[in-house]
């Protein structure tokens, strides 16, 4: 059942609001990622390009040496795709934290996936409770329970920059924290889902704000004679 809701102090809602306005002023984002993947014992590095346009669209793609896309993951319109270029297998399903947590590690709703690549924190749709919470080593922050999960939000009250977030129970575990230039543009993070046993690092360059990628950069047609199995 989902938690009752209580009363929201007048801070704590200028917080989720300042949230808000920052995630509602977000178009879209495009960067060179370094990515550092542990998943128990085993280690991945790969190098790519990540594309993010609001609400929910998410598009990686890992190249080869010579730049040609080997593995391409896309979240669009609810739905997620893998292709692994080098075997012609695919994978699909419906967008979710659990087909999300399959394919990247990472078990993020898809509109919590885009914030995070781009650097924002999104307050849950269906907001129960939200609470301002004593600074600690990381600063000031925000717990806000939605239907869900609950999600811990350090952040700059004044400027609404987030510098980690917290996502704890229902389907997602995981806290992500943020790197950052002098200006507060997004340069990279680090992610730890403990349930899933993933530790990872992501390094951004050449970013690029704002550029009006088209939802057309998000579609992936798959060659006709690859391999395609549902993701549950």
């Amino acid at each position: 059942m989902p938690p009752p809701r209580s009363p929201i102090s007048p801070e704590a809602r200028r917080a989720v609001d300042l949230l808000l306005t920052r995630w509602h002023a977000f178009t879209d984002f495009r960067a060179l990622a370094d990515i550092n993947v542990e998943r128990g014992d085993q280690r991945q590095r790969l190098n790519g390009v990540i594309l993010a346009k609001g609400p929910a669209s998410v598009r990686f793609e890992a190249l080869s040496p010579f730049g040609q896309p080997i593995l391409i993951g896309v979240i669009h319109e609810g739905k997620l795709t893998g292709y692994n270029a080098l075997t012609n297998e695919a994978v699909v399903g419906d967008a979710t934290a659990e087909t999300t947590a399959q394919l990247l590690g990472l078990p993020f709703e898809p509109e919590d996936l885009a914030a995070v690549v781009a650097g924002y924190a999104v307050p849950p749709r269906d907001l129960r409770m939200a609470e301002l919470l004593p600074a600690d080593a990381k600063g000031p922050s925000i717990s806000m329970v939605g239907s869900v999960h609950e999600q811990r939000v350090w952040m700059d009250f004044q400027t609404g920059v987030v510098s980690q977030l917290k996502i704890i129970g229902g389907r997602a575990d995981a806290t992500v924290t943020y790197e950052r230039d002098a200006d507060g543009q997004v340069t990279g993070f680090d992610v730890t889902a403990a349930s899933r046993w993933v530790n990872g690092t992501v390094r951004y360059k050449n970013i690029a704000v704002g550029v009006g990628l088209p939802a057309e950069r998000f579609a992936l047609m798959l060659p006709k004679d690859a391999k395609t199995r549902p993701i549950r």
